[in-house]
């Protein structure tokens, strides 16, 4: 079997990550696995293959910021890269985002039409029922039901400074998107699949297929040693944030308003912060650059008394798998798919944007202490969230379809 994924970056985001595990699986077992991408190259053990270049990039984000025409640039790279799918004819495309000034859906998806071949497209955000955004939850916005129009996000990821084009986008894509007789969806969350279900998209099938990690690289036993903990942290217990990007939907603001409640019992550790964020930090705040080096994030899970998650928008973020996996229990907020990854003996779900429920929560993680939910969190992981289990499900699918 001969697979072909499709995302907008290697290994740098989660969905690319995703992709990647997916085709190990298929390699371990004897198939094929290429990965068409926009940016971001890193060694991989599938065949990439770059799409575009930083020029045809640079045009389709000016196209986004004037005209709100997102996934409507990149013509010409499009074209080329059709062309390398026509010689390599793969018998599955398994779609990813295809958001991030890289594709042009229509070129692709006449493409798609006209082969006639299974194609698969994991949901990892709303993107794709929507006439702009990729995440409408925090803005309370839900025309997407219906119509797109004066869309309150427009600012907002893929930003646009000029018009507001969400009606027609949310029209062309309507007939893009369902113009295959035959499309088969996954989403990483029940929660996105109840989304999709009102979308325009409700025509196709919808499997859940839960986000799967690494449990060996994420562990209890991943522990920082006592040396360096004490020196870089101290002796407090650890209150952990990670995200590959941060700001107000993560909750950045958030566990600054925190800090002020737990300072003097526990220290607060955050990963993946970039300068300005950096800069934002008072002294009693530990903040990390974004990190590639997944030893030493393995090592902050285990080490952490407990992962705090306040994250306003999000589909089903791995960063709770991979705390569970090493041991720390999850506290998030009842957002999306987030609440989907813990059980009443993991960690506790608290109301969005509800700051003092956080605080007694983390306070009580830290009073019972992170034995108590250490085996539990641990398990979960084992039986739910093994990528080694999880992506056979998506070779069973692959299999189905042919």
């Amino acid at each position: 079997m001969k697979v072909l994924h499709l995302n907008t970056s290697l290994l740098t985001d989660a969905p690319g990550r995703i992709a990647d595990d997916i085709g190990k699986m298929l390699i371990s077992n004897g198939h094929q696995s290429y990965f068409g991408f926009g940016r971001e190259e890193r060694p991989i053990v599938s065949t990439p293959i770059k799409i575009g270049s930083s020029f045809d990039q640079l045009h389709h984000l000016i196209l986004t910021r004037t005209m709100d025409r997102h996934g409507f640039g990149s013509l010409h790279a499009t074209r080329q890269f059709i062309e390398q799918l026509k010689q390599l004819d793969p018998e599955i495309i398994h779609l990813h985002n295809l958001h991030g000034y890289y594709l042009n859906i229509r070129t692709l998806f006449d493409y798609l039409k006209s082969r006639g071949k299974p194609v698969v497209w994991t949901l990892h955000d709303c993107w794709a029922f929507t006439g702009h955004c990729s995440h409408y939850v925090t803005a309370n916005c839900y025309k997407w039901e219906t119509q797109c129009h004066h869309c309150p996000k427009k600012r907002s990821y893929p930003a646009s400074w000029g018009l507001d084009n969400s009606p027609r986008n949310f029209k062309d894509k309507k007939a893009i998107f369902t113009s295959l007789p035959e499309l088969n969806f996954v989403s990483p969350s029940y929660w996105l699949a109840g989304e999709f279900k009102r979308s325009f998209l409700n025509q196709y099938p919808v499997q859940v297929i839960h986000n799967g990690i690494d449990l060996n690289q994420f562990n209890p036993d991943n522990m920082l040693d006592e040396s360096r903990k004490i020196k870089r942290f101290g002796n407090k217990p650890l209150v952990l944030g990670v995200a590959s990007v941060w700001g107000k939907y993560k909750g950045l603001d958030d566990f600054l308003i925190l800090n002020d409640f737990i300072k003097d019992q526990a220290t607060i550790v955050l990963v993946g912060l970039n300068d300005s964020e950096m800069k934002r930090l008072p002294e009693t705040i530990i903040g990390i650059k974004r990190t590639e080096n997944v030893h030493e994030l393995a090592a902050l899970y285990a080490t952490a008394a407990v992962f705090v998650n306040p994250t306003y928008a999000d589909t089903f973020p791995t960063t709770n798998l991979e705390a569970l996996a090493s041991g720390t229990p999850v506290i998030t907020y009842k957002t999306g798919g987030s609440p989907e990854a813990l059980d009443e003996n993991t960690g506790f779900v608290v109301a969005v944007g509800d700051t003092t429920g956080l605080v007694a929560r983390i306070k009580e993680v830290i009073q019972r202490g992170k034995p108590h939910y250490l085996i539990s969190c641990r398990s979960r992981a084992e039986q739910h969230f093994n990528k080694d289990n999880k992506y056979l499900e998506y070779l069973s699918l692959y299999e189905s379809l042919l």
